[in-house]
């Protein structure tokens, strides 16, 4: 055989090949990822219009059940931020400042460790009853009982919660904020790559992801949301903050503790939507997602990773961005024809 038509062959055979390849290697990256993470179920319509999560989405866009009369929960967690804040302080009623940068309230209900930076609300219910007198600014959790009535809740709340002796109650306002935030998923292209689809993510991503899994990030941000499952040390192999250029260190859960067990503490984050939440860390010190990635390679790994391993992180971590869902808006109306 003349050799051009040898060479021709080879190189046939290696344009059928490939793909085959490819398609083995995707299995066995799939079959390694699913021991480390879980997709995120899609949002259904019985969830989402759910008396209890219709009523939450009320609350969480009326700036009016607030002590000033202009802050909501929506005020710092912003449709453009993907449901957080890009200000490194939120504002709270009161006209002070939030302790942490806001972090999402997508995909934050199935956290294990508890909610917030110092997972100190150990759920949604929890977390909205502390901003009554946090940045909602009322003095006493009970005292929103009177805008409620106000502002025309009584018969939102007698319908979302028609078993109940007093159907308008502070627990109440509490559950029904957690019924609506827990239909804020946003299933991604990597839950669809996990779930089979080959060509959900690119090569790239799926690079990085191998690199995510094989550097050890994944130990920490695992599960569901990858990531709110546990608490750690931020800095186990140098100061987080003589990288993260901190002001201020805070030295995480020991604050609140007083154990030196505690020092530097803080919970896990989530990396779901994490390319669309700059800036990063409970004191948004860091404003790009590549630095993020340098910062957390480097004190808590002790790796110095270059620029190529970097940008194969930040690509894997461009799959976990979903759609804004679109019910994380105001409704068309509220009571009283009020719209915030």
């Amino acid at each position: 055989m003349p050799c051009w038509r040898r060479l021709l062959l080879l190189a046939v055979c290696a344009v059928l090949v490939r793909p085959i390849e490819i398609a083995r290697a995707d299995v066995t990256l799939r079959e390694r990822a699913r021991t480390h993470f879980i997709a995120i179920p899609e949002v259904t319509p019985e969830e989402r219009h759910a008396p209890q999560a219709t009523l939450g989405r009320a609350l969480f866009w009326d700036p009016r059940l607030s002590s000033s009369g202009d802050t909501a929960c929506a005020s710092c967690h912003l449709i453009e931020d993907h449901g957080s804040d890009r200000r490194a302080r939120s504002t709270t009623a009161r006209g002070g400042r939030t302790g942490f940068h806001s972090m999402t309230v997508f995909n934050t209900q199935t956290a294990g460790a508890g909610l917030r930076w110092l997972a100190d609300r150990p759920s949604g219910k929890a977390q909205a009853l502390g901003s009554i007198t946090g940045s909602m600014g009322f003095d006493q959790r009970e005292d929103i009982l009177a805008s409620l009535i106000e502002h025309g809740y009584r018969s939102r709340f007698a319908a979302a919660f028609p078993d109940a002796d007093e159907p308008l109650a502070v627990d109440h306002y509490g559950e029904a904020l957690e019924a609506y935030q827990r239909t804020l998923r946003t299933p991604a292209p990597f839950d669809a790559w996990l779930t089979g689809d080959d060509a959900a993510m690119t090569q790239t991503q799926k690079s990085g992801l191998r690199r995510f899994m094989d550097v050890g990030c994944a130990g920490c941000h695992n599960g569901e949301l990858l990531g709110g499952q546990s608490l750690q040390k931020f800095g186990l192999m140098a100061d987080y903050w003589a990288h993260t250029g901190s002001d201020e260190p805070h030295h995480g859960v020991m604050e609140v503790s007083g154990r030196d067990a505690d020092r530097d503490v803080f919970r896990v984050a989530s990396l779901r939507n994490v390319a669309e939440t700059a800036p990063y860390f409970h004191d948004a010190s860091v404003p790009t997602l590549a630095q993020a990635v340098r910062v957390m390679s480097r004190v808590q790994l002790g790796r110095d990773p270059d620029d190529g391993a970097t940008g194969e992180i930040v690509s894997f971590l461009t799959s976990l961005t979903g759609e804004v869902p679109p019910h994380f808006a105001p409704p068309k109306a509220f009571i009283g024809g009020h719209k915030p």
